[in-house]
């Protein structure tokens, strides 16, 4: 079940991306210990977000989307965000 962050990760990445395949993978466990870890977790993530609006953009650009849509999230509650954005005929590839 997802906690608090994620939930709130995913619908924002929801609500700018809504045409698109979102996977998140909460990887705060294997990062206990290590800087920018909490102890509730809910620190690290992983995200694979596949969809059309990716065509034609460079990775630099994707990622760069990707978190503008999850915003302050990034200053309070998560401290790390692993991207991978594709287009469909990436991912089929």
């Amino acid at each position: 079940m997802a906690g608090p962050v994620q939930s709130e990760l995913r619908g924002r990445l929801e609500h700018a991306f809504a045409s698109h395949d979102i996977e998140i993978e909460d990887q705060s466990a294997r990062h206990a210990g290590h800087a920018g870890s909490r102890p509730q977790g809910e620190s690290h993530f992983a995200v694979i977000i596949t969809g059309p609006s990716f065509a034609g953009q460079s990775r630099v650009a994707r990622q760069r989307a990707v978190i503008a849509a999850v915003g302050d999230l990034m200053q309070r509650e998560i401290h790390a965000l692993s991207i991978t954005a594709r287009t469909p005929e990436e991912a089929r590839g």
